[in-house]
């Protein structure tokens, strides 16, 4: 039986290109930056530029399609993710990076059906890395077969976080208390791109052991959660759980147990979902 959504992959790398070649092109010009949640949630004209043209080329080929898009759902639309095939947008996964030229930029593509992800495109697009995971089928970097660290022991794990884009003392408090928390078992070390979607993708690569995050959305995960479960790790709640795309957090580990024990350590952030649900 052929694979029907083989070609939307397809579609949806050439796409990532396309969109990354507005990005790197724009990274030379003046930047105009925009506020959103905080002073340090930013949107510039280029995300939605690159959103709408990511969305009207898949809607010229998939009208049937539906669509959660970052700048989309900015500007009011829902983030209900249903049993349609969906496509799951971030047009610049990493803007504060973006806007500071800092070289980790992303354009993130995930496809949903069922509420199950099929596949995800993440295009890092400075470094000219285009990752791509297809459920049962692998996941991939340039055509390269990723496969993560396999890494059991924390105590000699690499682990990945944000700061986040909330300014909320109490909330900062309760980030640093969770990095101080792990550096205490001690682990090997905590780094920070400025990208979710990078971020997983590098628990992918077997470049980290383990990425945790509260406070980031669907679009961020979507393309990189099937990436890491098809290079051999696991996604899951920050609580220890199964994972959950629309509940804004999540623990990409390179196997269960130092995804277990990094959920032991972390005091929940409350945030709100993606679909607005109560958590």
């Amino acid at each position: 039986m052929a694979d029907p959504w083989e070609e939307c992959l397809e579609f949806a790398v050439q796409i990532a290109r396309k969109a990354g070649a507005v990005v790197c092109a724009a990274l030379k010009e003046d930047v105009s930056v925009m506020l959103k949640s905080s002073p340090a949630d930013l949107v510039t004209a280029t995300d939605q530029k690159v959103e709408e043209m990511i969305i009207s080329l898949i809607k010229e080929k998939y009208p049937s399609h539906s669509f959660i898009g970052e700048e989309s759902v900015a500007a009011g639309k829902g983030s209900t993710l249903t049993d349609c095939p969906t496509w799951i947008i971030d047009p610049i996964d990493g803007t504060t990076n973006f806007v500071h030229r800092f070289p980790f930029v992303a354009i993130s593509i995930g496809f949903a059906v069922n509420k199950q992800v099929e596949f995800g495109v993440v295009y890092s697009c400075v470094e000219d890395k285009m990752y791509t995971g297809r459920r049962g089928k692998g996941s991939f970097c340039n055509g390269q077969t990723l496969q993560v660290s396999g890494q059991k022991d924390i105590t000699k794990s690499m682990i990945i976080t944000e700061l986040g884009s909330n300014r909320n003392p109490e909330v900062v408090k309760i980030v640093i208390s969770n990095m101080e928390r792990l550096l205490c078992i001690p682990i090997h070390g905590i780094r920070a791109v400025g990208t979710a979607a990078v971020n997983m993708c590098l628990v992918a690569t077997g470049g980290a052991d383990a990425y945790y995050e509260m406070g980031i959305h669907c679009w961020d995960m979507a393309a990189a959660s099937i990436i890491v479960t098809e290079a051999g790790g696991v996604v899951m709640d920050a609580k220890g759980g199964p994972f959950d795309l629309m509940s804004c957090r999540v623990i990409a580990a390179s196997t269960k147990e130092i995804g277990e024990r990094i959920a032991k350590e972390l005091q929940i952030i409350a945030v709100p979902r993606d679909d607005g649900k109560r958590i």
